[in-house]
């Protein structure tokens, strides 16, 4: 392949990429309609206007209470099928019934996806209320610290004057030393 022959490809790649409709994720359509387009620098072009991802402390407890509550939905409502499913698939097998091994199959894989989703659900309320935590002293340590830094920065606006000039409570300069 000849050099011209591999800039015309990849001249003709962009310009298809750039054409074609295709996911965004560094920007969102200026109307809200979730669209990809635009730019490099999401669907207005200008630099800087990236969406924001934000989460409030009220919506990572919510997303917490809601895992709980589908972990022990999962545990008092999905399982009870369970043992009755195990008890028949028993009795199938002991009756000479090939089904038994079938309902026990389903029985066994239905368990082990529900634990599996239920330790999802509980890694998910765990994590919440863990970052949860995290961030709340994160904002009280930022508080903090610059609240301590108000008073220190009063003491350096006490300026007599303009900014850059000579401050006239100190006299005046002698224009010759020594």
């Amino acid at each position: 392949m000849a050099w011209d022959e591999w800039e015309q490809l990849k001249t003709e790649a962009l310009r298809q990429r750039r054409d074609s409709a295709h996911m965004r994720l560094n920007g969102a359509d200026a109307g809200g309609s979730g669209g990809g387009g635009g730019g490099a620098h999401g669907s207005s072009g200008a630099p800087g206007t990236y969406g924001v991802l934000k989460a409030s402390q009220k919506d990572l407890a919510a997303l917490g209470r809601s895992a709980h509550t589908l972990y022990n939905d999962l545990w008092d409502r999905a399982r009870v099928a369970v043992p009755t499913s195990d008890s028949a698939a028993t009795d199938l097998t002991q009756q000479g019934f090939a089904l038994g091994a079938g309902l026990q199959h389903v029985s066994t894989r239905w368990e082990e996806q529900l634990k599996s989703l239920m330790d999802a659900c509980a890694h998910i309320a765990n994590h919440m209320h863990v970052t949860r935590a995290l961030h709340d002293g994160d904002d009280g340590y930022i508080a903090r610290r610059t609240s301590s830094i108000a008073p220190l920065d009063a003491g350096f606006d006490e300026r007599v004057g303009e900014p850059g000039r000579p401050n006239g409570v100190y006299g005046e300069q002698s224009k010759k030393k020594g």
